[in-house]
């Protein structure tokens, strides 16, 4: 594979153009760290508490909404359709 002409800095990439931001973006890295996060307070942990809580009950909700209707049909729903099978409707 050919290599792309020097760039104006001097710099040889080897990258094919759509990725050559990716090999300059090592020239800008730094060694400086961000800064630590701040431990959340009382009232924001309440608050992802009460959200968690919000979204469990909502998949407990559903899942007890939905069950009979993913269960196998009932006797009675089963009895009508033999019986209106048996009568030729």
């Amino acid at each position: 594979m050919p290599l792309s002409p020097p760039s104006p800095g001097g710099v040889r990439r080897s990258e094919s153009v759509p990725f050559a931001f990716v090999a300059e973006a090592e020239q800008f890295r730094s060694n400086v760290a961000p800064p630590p996060r701040q431990r959340a307070g009382l009232s924001e942990l309440a608050g992802n508490v009460l959200v968690a809580l919000v979204i469990v009950a909502g998949f407990v909700g559903a899942l007890l909404f939905g069950l009979p209707a993913l269960g196998s049909q009932s006797h009675d729903t089963r009895e009508v359709q033999r019986t209106e099978a048996s009568q030729g409707r």
